[in-house]
């Protein structure tokens, strides 16, 4: 193994770490990962699901990309968002915690439910 090669992946790791810890400081980031932990969504429906406007949707997506929590893919127009898979079992453990703290907060269980009315409907967007 080249010199410096274990700091440098020691330094990306902790580096990443403060990213996913930095991505969980903000409500609205909450709010999106909640809806993606049930599955992919466009960010059409993100914005209808969180009444929020959608500039602040997409600059909330980009901080949670940088953080390699969440993952987009473009079909036309539209842009669609999924949780990252994880890489590390600290990213796993992350996700899990999240999930097991995100049942019972009332805001969240609103969005769900908001969520869970917008699927049936079709969403905003064409699935794959």
């Amino acid at each position: 193994m080249p010199i410096g090669t274990k700091k440098a992946k020691r330094e990306s790791s902790s580096q990443q770490v403060d990213l996913m810890f930095r991505a969980f400081c903000d409500r609205t980031r909450l709010r999106i990962l909640s809806l993606l932990l049930e599955g992919e969504l466009c960010v059409g429906d993100i914005v209808k699901i969180l009444q929020v406007p959608q500039p602040r949707v997409s600059r909330h997506l980009t901080t949670l990309k940088r953080s390699g929590l969440v993952v987009t893919r473009k079909t036309g127009l539209w842009v669609h968002c999924s949780l990252a898979r994880p890489e590390s079992e600290f990213h796993r453990q992350l996700l899990d915690c999240a999930a097991a703290c995100f049942k019972e907060v009332p805001e969240i269980k609103s969005d769900n439910a908001r969520a869970a009315r917008i699927k049936k409907a079709g969403g905003c967007c064409p699935k794959r």
